[in-house]
Formats: C-alpha cells, structure tokens, sequence
C-alpha cells in the first residue's frame, strides 16, 4: 500500500476577475468541502457598523434571483446532499458545503448565484432571528453576560478587534437594505474573496467550473485589514454579576501571531498546559482538586495577533481559589518546571492531529483557504519540522514572554460576593 505524502497537492489559479481558486487534492478521501472564504468581519467594522458582516451573512440566506425564497435557496443545497454552512468571524466570513465529489461544480455554481444575484429580502424576518442570537449574550436588563466577548473587549479595548462580532443591539435594530447593500459591495469582490475546494478533486476541472460560475463577480478591491493594536498594561479584569450557582470566566494573554517565529513553541505550550486529561490544566484543577469540572486552553489565532485563552466553569465560591491555582500553574511553566517528557508527548499528539487533519476536508480548505486571505500557510511537513525541532527552553521562553500580568485579562460573570471579588482581586494583583 502507497503511503499518502503528507504535503497534499495544492493549486491556485487567479480568474480574471482576480478571485484565486485553490484545490487541494486528497484522492484518499470520498467527500469533498467547497469553500469561499471573504476577508470580512468585525475586524473591518466602525463601531457604528459593528454586527453588519454577520448581518449580510445572515440575509445572504434569504434567497437569490434563481432561488427567490430562504426555502428554495436551502432546498437546493440539500438537493446536493450538502447544508450550506456559513460563520463570520474577526478576520473572514466563510460559505462552506460539504458534499459528494460529482456534486462540487452544482455547488460552485449555486455559490455563484448567491453572491452573483442575492435578494436581500425579509429584512425584517432575519433581524428577528439575530436579535434573539443576541439575547443568549444579555441578561433581562440588557448586560451583557458573555465572558468570552467581555474579555475580548478587554484584551483589544477600543480595536475593531474587541468588537463582538454579532455587533450590539442598537445597531441590528438599525440596519437597513441599503446598509447591506454597501457592505456587501464594499467587501464581496472577487478580489476579497478565495474559493478552495479539497478532496478527491481535480484542479482544472475546479477552475473551468468557477470560471463558469463565478467569472462575473465585480472585482472589487482586496480589503485592508487595520493592525492589531500593541499590547495595552494589565492585569485587567471584569466581573459581571449575573444570577446562577456557577461562575463562567474567561482568562486571556496576549500572545505572539502565527508568523511569529516563536508561534510554533506556544503551540507547545498550549499542549504542555491542556491536551488531553493527564496535562496540567485538567488533571491539577479538575482531577486533583475538584476546582472545576470543565477547564480549557486554546489559542485563538488572528491574522497578525493571537490570544492565549483558558475558559470554563466552577462554582461561584471557587472562583479565588481556582484562579489562585490557575496563576500557580502558570508560574510553574514559567519558571521553567517543563518536562522533557511532556514536551515528547506533545509533539506525538501534535503530529498525529496535523495527519489527521489530511483526512478532514474542512481543515485543509480552512488553512490552504482561509489563512491564504492574509499570507501564505506553510506546508504540513514544515510545521511538523518546527514542532520537532522546539526544545524545552523555547517553551520556557515563550511562556515568560506571554504569561505575564501585563497581557492578563480577567472576565467573570457570575455571583460573587464583594469578599470573593476581593478574594479574587487579590489573587490576580499579587501575580508577579
């Protein structure tokens, strides 16, 4: 049996139009993903803007010249066998449909119609729905309740970047047709745009089929993106009240962006801390000391800024000491009490999750698609040489540089008494 190269084929051709059409092949696989990603989001948004790329997003289901109803539009996609999947983050908004190989031009050319002939119809019917997205956010009194998006806030302040990418109530109460109109044609031009398609694919019969589908798209003009702002001084944290047995919080550490040299032994990091039940994060906090049932770590990268995030849920009265422990764990790693051993064991993990990625064609679209809008990503096989090569001191290094007060941001809501705020205060402003 022929092994599979790590490195799959990629191809990019640019129409006329300027839209680039990438395919990567993975000729082992029986489904393929069809998938355009738009260099819109919340990064690009004024604050009085701030919601209208998820709000195109969403009216973009509401049907098109050829399909004139969101139940048209739906069926037809599900006539494929496929669901049209859409998301809008900070730094792009993606279409995706999953599907039978034979059925990826229809989808190409069904993704022609909706950004070639949209409707923008029932304006009022989507603003109903995103309005209540928006109330899993807000409290009766209109607070907003979500940790994650408060400590964003906090972490970029008055950036786009901590924008909530749903946007406040105020402005999806406001926007009008002639609202989505103007983004739509400001950030939807071929220019703005990557279509990758992965799976059993071949790459001119992709391109003959996006030439046919989407060859009439405007240009339009590739989307600057404002730089991420510099670090602000921490620690700096919020506490929301809201009423509940349990306290949910999000703690967040500027870090180094993924073209970042010293990206890659963050990544080790992360592992080190949270990958699977014997590391750190679960097995001190949950296992051992019963501080919180669900912990967890991620990084969430950004186009030139990442944040280092640990989330989860405990009861109102641990919060101090959880986040005592927390800290404790995190000036352990920065101290330099990393394990050979657990380093080993993060590049077996990593390595076997970057293989696995070759068998899910949503991931390779995402990194040989998405990633493309800002810089080209490197080949699977380099980023497993440069997690083969970290050692032990660049991840004592790059926790020393990250995990620091002054890129700490704090958010919790939940019930906390004025003494466990100040417990909890405490905690925080004595982490040195």
């Amino acid at each position: 049996m022929t092994r599979n190269p790590i490195d799959p084929h990629v191809a990019t051709t640019t129409l006329d139009n300027g839209l680039a059409v990438t395919t990567v092949a993975l000729p082992h696989l029986h489904t393929a993903v069809v998938a355009l990603f738009v260099k819109v989001g919340a990064r690009f948004e004024a604050p009085t803007d701030n919601g209208l790329s998820h709000f195109t997003e969403h009216m973009l289901f509401r049907g098109t010249e050829r399909y004139p109803t969101s139940l048209a539009l739906n069926t037809a996609v599900e006539r494929l066998g496929s669901t049209l999947h859409a998301e809008t983050g900070r730094d792009y908004t993606l279409f995706q449909l999953a599907l039978e190989p034979d059925h990826v031009p229809a989808a190409i050319e069904l993704l022609g119609e909706l950004l070639g002939r949209p409707r923008f119809t029932d304006i009022e019917l989507e603003r109903a729905l995103v309005l209540e997205e928006i109330n899993e956010d807000y409290d009766e009194e209109g607070v907003e309740i979500n940790a994650d998006d408060i400590a964003r806030g906090l972490a970029f302040e008055d950036h786009p970047l901590g924008q909530r990418i749903i946007g406040p109530r105020g402005n999806v109460e406001r926007f009008d047709v002639a609202d989505v109109r103007r983004h739509f044609e400001a950030f939807y031009g071929a220019r703005n745009a990557n279509l990758c398609v992965a799976g059993p694919v071949e790459h001119g019969a992709i391109v003959a089929a996006a030439a046919r589908a989407l060859a009439d798209l405007p240009a339009g003009t590739r989307a600057a993106a404002p730089a991420a702002p510099p670090n602000g001084r921490g620690p700096r944290i919020r506490h929301v009240r809201d009423a509940g047995s349990q306290t949910s919080f999000a703690v967040l550490f500027r870090a180094v962006p993924e073209l970042d040299p010293a990206y890659v032994a963050l990544v080790a990091l992360l592992r080190v801390l949270d990958d699977g039940m014997s590391t750190r994060l679960h097995y001190t906090l949950a296992d051992q000391k019963g501080l919180a049932y669900s912990i967890h770590a991620a990084i969430e990268p950004l186009a030139d800024a990442a944040l280092f995030e640990i989330t989860g849920q405990t009861a109102n009265a641990k919060v101090p000491a959880l986040v005592r422990e927390l800290l404790g764990l995190l000036d352990g790693l920065r101290r330099g009490e990393v394990t050979a051993d657990e380093l080993a064991k993060a590049r077996v993990r990593y390595r076997y999750e970057t293989l696995a990625s070759l068998d899910d064609a949503a991931a390779m679209a995402g990194w040989f698609g998405g990633t493309a809008l800002y810089y080209d990503p490197p080949q699977l096989s380099a980023r497993l040489e440069a997690v083969s090569k970290i050692q032990v001191d660049d991840v004592v290094r790059v926790a020393g540089e990250v995990l620091v007060p002054d890129h700490l941001v704090l958010a919790a809501v939940g019930t906390l008494s004025r003494a466990r705020l100040g417990e909890l205060k405490t905690a925080i402003g004595g982490w040195k």
